[in-house]
C-alpha cells in the first residue's frame, strides 16, 4: 500500500451506491475520506485487505458501513460503499 493517496477516482457503482446512502452516512464518509487522504493508516479507518483478494481493500465509515478500494498503478479507485455485506460481493 501507499503512504499517501494523491490521485483517486470513484467507480460508477460507488457513485450510485453513495447517492443511495442516508445523508448522515454520506457526511460521515466525506469526513473519513479527508482523513483517508491525509493518513490511510489512521486507526479509525480500520483499513485492511479484503480476505481472498490480492489488491482489494476495505475501510470503515461506521461499524455497519464500509467502503472498498483498489490500487491501480499510480491511482486508487473507490469501488463500492454500503453496509458490511458489500464485502461478500467484493471478495468474489
Amino acid at each position: 500500500m501507499v503512504e499517501k493517496v494523491t490521485t483517486y477516482q470513484f467507480s460508477k457503482r460507488f457513485k450510485k451506491e453513495y447517492n443511495n446512502l442516508p445523508k448522515e452516512i454520506q457526511k460521515s464518509f466525506d469526513q473519513k475520506l479527508q482523513l483517508f487522504l491525509k493518513d490511510i493508516y489512521h486507526p479509525s479507518l480500520r483499513v485492511k485487505r479484503i480476505q481472498g483478494t490480492k489488491n482489494r481493500w476495505e475501510g470503515s465509515i461506521t461499524m455497519k458501513y464500509r467502503f472498498t478500494f483498489e490500487f491501480l498503478e499510480n491511482e486508487l479507485i473507490f469501488r463500492a460503499i454500503g453496509t458490511h455485506d458489500i464485502l461478500n460481493r467484493e471478495s468474489q
